[in-house]
């Protein structure tokens, strides 16, 4: 199901919550022109003294045009500047009240290994945190119902998010369902072609223009299938072909931690969000299963 910004991060009565606003702008200032990366830095890095700026001068302050700051407040996921300028206050009271800053700086080469820890869990955190307050609720209830009832379910994901695939597809089995995880884009849309009306196929891709993903989405959503996209780009093409889609969050990319890493994070937390939820709906057969499943390891376990 193809869906505009303003479904995505929702309407005038829906507007994105101020706990989640440095989350859009991390996720989605990559997409942005410069001059649109440029506004929503400046309203994320001093939320207090942009929340006092009219869109003249928050426009003036970034060396950018009105039109822009308030097409930046609507891509953010605000009907317009005045919805944002609410968020901003919000957000400033927020971290007035003692909440870590947004931002941290990056692991240097020569950083000591007890910062590269540091830097790292305050980084992880910040993701998850970005996920959880970015997800959408109504989109993950809707994809757990598809998945609790699907007579079967097929994920895609290549490189990283191949990884992420694996993990949900051996869930789900666990609790008796039946699942596949594609990594080689022949065998995935060779077996998309088998699904329909009642299977599930989900797409995890970070950039949301993996066309080795994207395929074979494509060709589930056309043979009736519901199909769930897990992306980090709720604009990219990915999107097209999907009656679900699960926003993630990631850190910013530097030299020594590419995207990868934070968005593996984060999509991971997304489907034990999904696994959690189809394990809850489908309790009565989910419990025995996953019991017959530690007994059945369990001798591989004892010393």
């Amino acid at each position: 199901m193809t869906q505009d910004v303003k479904e995505i991060f929702g309407s005038a009565s829906g507007s994105t919550p101020p706990a989640a606003l440095a989350a859009k702008v991390r996720t989605l200032a990559p997409s942005m022109t410069r001059s649109m990366q440029r506004v929503a830095e400046t309203v994320a890095a001093d939320p207090a003294g942009c929340a006092a700026l009219t869109v003249t001068g928050l426009a003036e302050l970034t060396g950018t045009s009105e039109a822009t700051v308030v097409r930046t407040a609507r891509i953010l996921g605000y009907p317009g500047y005045r919805d944002l300028r609410l968020a901003l206050a919000g957000l400033a009271a927020q971290q007035q009240s003692g909440r870590a800053p947004a931002l941290t700086t990056d692991i240097a080469v020569d950083d000591p290994i007890a910062d590269v820890v540091a830097k790292l869990a305050y980084d992880e955190q910040q993701t998850l945190a970005d996920t959880a307050a970015a997800l959408d609720t109504v989109q993950l209830g809707a994809a757990v119902t598809a998945l609790a009832a699907a007579r079967r379910t097929d994920i895609y994901g290549v490189g990283a998010s191949g990884l992420v695939a694996q993990d949900l597809t051996q869930k789900l089995l666990r609790i008796g369902l039946i699942a596949h995880a594609h990594s080689d884009p022949h065998l995935a849309v060779t077996n998309a072609v088998q699904l329909k009306a009642g299977d599930v196929a989900i797409a995890i891709t970070h950039s949301g223009s993996t066309g080795d993903v994207i395929e074979p989405l494509r060709v589930a959503f056309e043979h009736g299938a519901t199909t769930v996209a897990i992306t980090g780009r709720p604009d990219g093409a990915v999107t097209q072909y999907a009656d679900h889609i699960l926003t993630t969050s990631t850190a910013r990319e530097s030299e020594l931690r590419p995207a990868a890493m934070s968005s593996r994070t984060s999509q991971l937390l997304v489907v034990d969000c999904l696994f959690i939820g189809v394990a809850q709906r489908t309790y009565e057969q989910a419990a025995p299963a996953l019991s017959a499943s530690y007994e059945a390891l369990a001798h591989r376990h004892r010393r």
